[in-house]
């Protein structure tokens, strides 16, 4: 278990390095550079549109990988996702800007955020579902855990390189090329994480099945349709909050209250290093007392938490600031420590990559890729303190509460090989 956990962990933070630092680009230079016709906020909004597009790849590469995880093996998965996801995160650092080509420079830049989603999409389901189908019943939700921290240690990574540079590089020379150094090196961890990969053994759950759904997608909407859309809803909050303080935060406060990039990466770094030490001690409590009830601790938590979170970002203060992303980041992953547990427990096994990773990054499609567009536009509407964003936020979670209170619990119910859990 061990072993596999850290091949999982390995492979979701290499992925995720590619995802975020894409954001953290969007964020900060994509606007100017390739949209260079808009206003500056017309130019961070464009430039959150092509983030956004990552987001709704991601379900169409979880029914493609899913179906290859169901049909063929959840270990294929891991290798092909994580290839796409690398080469195409290379392929990003080397788009001549606007200047350079016109209006070909952001169309490409589209069509590669694209890929990006795609490979994540696949990506964790096959490693979830690897650790979680290898997993002891009684411990399933802490060594699950481990991918979830993947994307903590992405974020870290891509985001430390990102400070590195904008420190070490005057901003005209950041802008010019410094920005594309993060996605160059992309390519070598992806090569790393496919040769650890490839000694995994293959699920026993999956090896149990003697008969592997014809095509998954279908099985799942016939038969599955009404949980899909309850875990895409309730999971819906996880991943405002999160790409709220990790993405629009970052536009907010560098472009409306003057926080230098390195103080507000800083603030967000250590929030997230707290939020990554904190998952495996938070899916122990998911292993003790139920999915179910850490899930709706952190949904309620995130409810109540959202308006505080948005006066404290707008004091300006570095201190102040990191509390308050600290604090939204600790309700998510009171949440999200359990999910790599939860989601695959909801479904049968012969269906189980499509149906989890469906649910999950449909998720991300309402929660992850329209948050940094409607907050930035919201806060520009605003005065200083962006209520309206925080007001956003809280409706996002009371949609995602009753969604998690409609889910059944799972824990300690093991995980079947071919029958349909109860609920």
């Amino acid at each position: 278990m061990p072993r596999i956990a850290a091949a999982s962990l390995a492979g979701t933070a290499i992925e995720f390095y590619d995802f975020f630092v894409y954001g953290t680009a969007a964020a900060l230079v994509l606007g100017p550079l390739f949209f260079p016709t808009f206003s500056p906020v017309a130019g961070t909004l464009a430039a959150f549109v092509t983030f956004g597009v990552g987001f709704v790849a991601r379900p169409l590469g979880s029914v493609v990988f899913g179906h290859l995880g169901d049909r063929h093996g959840r270990r294929p998965v891991l290798v092909a996702s994580l290839l796409l996801t690398g080469a195409s995160s290379v392929a990003v650092g080397c788009v001549p800007s606007y200047g350079t080509i016109g209006v070909a420079a952001p169309l490409l830049l589209l069509v590669l955020r694209f890929l990006q989603g795609l490979g994540l999409g696949g990506e964790w389901g096959g490693a979830v579902l690897l650790t979680a189908e290898h997993a002891p019943a009684a411990r399933r939700a802490l060594w699950s855990s481990f991918p979830q921290v993947g994307p903590a240690v992405g974020f870290v990574l891509a985001n430390g390189v990102m400070l590195a540079l904008s420190t070490a590089l005057p901003d005209a020379e950041f802008a010019q090329w410094g920005w594309r150094v993060p996605f160059w090196v992309a390519g070598a961890p992806a090569l790393a994480g496919l040769w650890l990969r490839s000694s995994l053994a293959e699920s026993p759950r999956f090896l149990e099945i003697d008969d592997h759904a014809r095509v998954p997608l279908v099985e799942v909407v016939r038969h599955h349709g009404r949980l899909v859309l309850l875990t895409a809803g309730a999971l819906a909050i996880g991943y405002a909050v999160f790409y709220a303080v990790t993405t629009w935060s970052l536009a907010y406060a560098t472009e409306r209250l003057g926080v230098s990039r390195t103080v507000m990466l800083t603030c967000v770094m250590a929030a997230v290093v707290v939020k990554g030490a904190l998952t495996p001690l938070v899916a122990l409590l998911g292993d003790r007392y139920g999915r179910r009830p850490m899930c709706l601790t952190g949904c309620a938590a995130c409810v109540v938490w959202m308006l505080p979170m948005v006066a404290l970002l707008a004091t300006g203060q570095p201190l102040l600031m990191f509390l308050g992303i600290l604090g939204a980041l600790i309700a998510f992953v009171t949440m999200f420590a359990v999910i790599a547990a939860y989601l695959p427990e909801l479904y049968e096994a012969r269906v189980r990559c499509t149906g989890a990773a469906v649910g999950y990054n449909l998720g991300g499609v309402l929660g992850g890729a329209l948050t940094p567009i409607v907050a930035t536009a919201l806060a520009e509407q605003s005065g200083r303190v962006p209520w309206a964003v925080g007001v956003y936020l809280t409706g996002i979670g009371l949609i995602s509460l009753v969604c998690f209170a409609l889910l059944p619990e799972t824990r300690p119910v093991p995980v079947p090989a071919v029958e349909p859990a109860t609920g």
